[in-house]
């Protein structure tokens, strides 16, 4: 079983974050990583039961709430089993926090969590393609369309994603075909 989870934290509010996710495979797309991936692309919109995907990764939308969550079962490639989603959750006020921490850090209501995950099975070839190929390309294309989010609401990411050796060297190799 894979389970592939990306979170950050975003200094905006939900439902700030809610609306940039509502744009995920528009025109004005304020999420995916477009400039520098296959875009996301979903013709007639992301509703349940449409279907689409990037590059050679296909899946229809199953679930969609509103500025809160898309989730999308995986078609291709063969051997993916389950879903990826992406998410928008609140952070809950804390309790205790010490006042000048308090005063420090963005209030609850200022600040979300963005969460993308991927929970599948492997058979066949996806047992080697998804941790030599797709993984490293997929974490790199999360952690880098979490970054525009974060650039999107003016604060940029404290280190910004840099991609390993591996995925700049798939990357190169995949432009050739």
């Amino acid at each position: 079983m894979v389970l592939n989870v990306h979170e950050r934290r975003i200094a905006a509010s939900a439902a700030a974050v809610g609306g940039v996710l509502d744009t995920l495979a528009t025109q004005n797309d304020c999420l995916w990583a477009w400039e520098h991936w296959p875009p996301m692309r979903f013709p007639g919109g992301l509703r349940p039961g449409a279907e689409g995907g990037h590059g050679p990764v296909r899946y229809a939308v199953v679930e969609r709430v509103p500025g809160r969550r898309v989730r999308f079962r995986f078609q291709r490639p063969g051997g993916f089993h389950g879903h990826h989603e992406f998410r928008v959750d609140a952070v809950p006020a804390a309790s205790g926090a010490e006042p000048e921490a308090a005063e420090a850090a963005p209030r609850p209501e200022n600040v979300c969590i963005l969460r993308h995950e991927i929970a599948m099975s492997l058979s066949g070839t996806a047992r080697l393609s998804w941790p030599l190929v797709f993984r490293p390309l997929h974490d790199a294309l999360i952690e880098e369309s979490f970054d525009k989010v974060e650039r999107g609401f003016g604060a940029g990411p404290a280190v910004p994603h840099r991609r390993s050796l591996w995925a700049r060297f798939l990357r190169r190799l995949l432009a050739r075909k």
